[in-house]
């Protein structure tokens, strides 16, 4: 019998967990997997990939389906950097206007990057809040977007998108008698609620989802060809891997 590598331990707190998770890098089982999920070019593979990966690789129990989108970014974003390498290197092109053949264009010089992923952590703006008050005796509390949600959305206008965001992430509405949880709710009662809201109450919904914790880093670079200077906020996983 061939003897068992050993593998280094880890641990990471999420900001939807109240205690630390234990995770292990990905082999080259999971490698083979984003292999196979890379060439089918299918973005509900891919989120499935992604979940299995996570499954595979935390140690501790957990409910991937459960998690926000930015928890299991920064999860995946720490898997990646303790399997593969905690710098990545990404390239940007420069879009300063400049003088070309007595004409204006585009620099278009590519800009290098190295990034250290263990730098990257989900950022929430100043004053977020998940509890959205639509007046002094009614209110709703959100929750985060989860992967799921993601997936299906294809086909869907921008406008149903929107309205079945809202609805999936409601946790319930309150009054100054009782609290009323979406899970307990008909969807059909949930858009007529959200169909009686006025313009300034989906503001405040909007803030909420603007506002909410997103894995990000904002950089700072120099063309090294036409001077330019400029900021690049990478947000999202597919941001940080291109």
């Amino acid at each position: 019998m061939l003897p068992k590598i050993d593998v280094p331990v880890y641990d990471l707190k999420l900001i939807s967990q109240n205690k630390k998770i234990r995770y292990r890098p990905f082999t080259v089982k999971e490698e083979k997997l984003f292999l196979m999920a890379n060439e089918s070019k299918e973005e509900e593979t891919v989120i499935n990939t992604v979940k299995q990966v996570i499954n595979n690789c935390v140690l501790d129990e957990i409910d991937v389906d459960s998690l926000p989108v930015f928890d299991l970014e920064y999860l995946f974003i720490n898997l990646r950097a303790k399997s593969v390498g905690e710098q990545v290197k990404l390239n940007y092109q420069c879009n300063n206007n400049v003088e070309k053949d007595g004409k204006q264009d585009k620099c278009g010089n590519m800009v290098n990057f190295t990034l250290n992923l263990i730098d990257v952590k989900p950022e929430s703006e100043q004053g977020h809040t998940n509890k959205i008050e639509l007046s002094d005796k009614l209110g709703i509390v959100m929750r985060y977007p989860k992967l799921n949600f993601i997936a299906g959305q294809e086909n869907k206008t921008e406008t149903e998108i929107i309205l079945d965001l809202i609805i999936d992430c409601i946790d319930y509405i309150y009054d100054e008698n009782q609290m009323y949880h979406a899970k307990d709710s008909t969807r059909q009662e949930l858009v007529d609620f959200v169909d009686s809201l006025q313009t300034k109450d989906l503001e405040k919904i909007k803030n909420f989802f603007d506002t909410m914790p997103k894995v990000k880093k904002q950089l700072d670079f120099k063309c090294n060809k036409c001077g330019y200077e400029d900021t690049v906020m990478l947000e999202g996983i597919q941001n940080f891997f291109v």
